[in-house]
């Protein structure tokens, strides 16, 4: 009984520093990565995109400073990787008056997506949103399309759709003086 109760009390220590060591392991992973202070042409903030980082250690941004588009650079994409993986995706375009942009419809194994308030015309869904908008100024008009889509598998079931409704309100500002919407 003695022995049997030493080799319990063995496995019993094992099974205990074994659980720490994991738990050191998992914590280590589990920690959200260092994102830079500001990101994506400069608009968002790292606690703006930091909901949609989840865990890993290397973030990847790629893409130009700024989202000053023009008649001969029409489009800018940022991307935000996390350990390889795609976790936000932020493009504007740009495109000669009159010239509509084209939604293809959505997933139907998705939830509908829902008209969003915000410039000529908007759509918001689960996983992103998009905005169309004509810029008409005295020196130059355009249509002008603003997305932006993101990994919601770490945020909090039925918060994402108000996440992307302030993260486009912030980049609609943003965008619309870059391009110079408007002047």
């Amino acid at each position: 009984m003695g022995r049997a109760l030493r080799t319990l009390r063995l496995i019993a220590g094992t099974m205990i520093a074994a659980a720490a060591v994991a738990g050191c392991a998992e914590e280590k992973k589990a920690a959200a990565p260092q994102l830079p202070e500001h990101t994506c042409f400069g608009v968002f903030t790292r606690s703006d995109l930091e909901p949609l980082m989840g865990e890993g250690e290397t973030v990847t941004v790629s893409g130009p400073a700024d989202a000053r588009l023009n008649a001969q650079r029409r489009s800018a994409t940022c991307n935000v990787d996390v350990d390889g993986r795609g976790r936000v995706l932020v493009a504007a375009t740009r495109r000669p008056l009159g010239q509509s942009f084209f939604w293809p419809p959505t997933d139907r194994s998705e939830p509908a997506p829902e008209p969003l308030a915000l410039g000529d015309r908007g759509i918001l869904w689960d996983t992103g949103a998009r905005v169309a908008l004509t810029c008409k100024g005295a020196a130059d008009s355009f249509e002008l399309e603003l997305s932006l889509s993101g990994s919601v598998e770490h945020t909090k079931p039925g918060t994402s759709r108000a996440l992307f409704t302030s993260l486009m309100t912030k980049y609609l500002e943003s965008a619309k003086q870059q391009t110079q919407c408007g002047v």
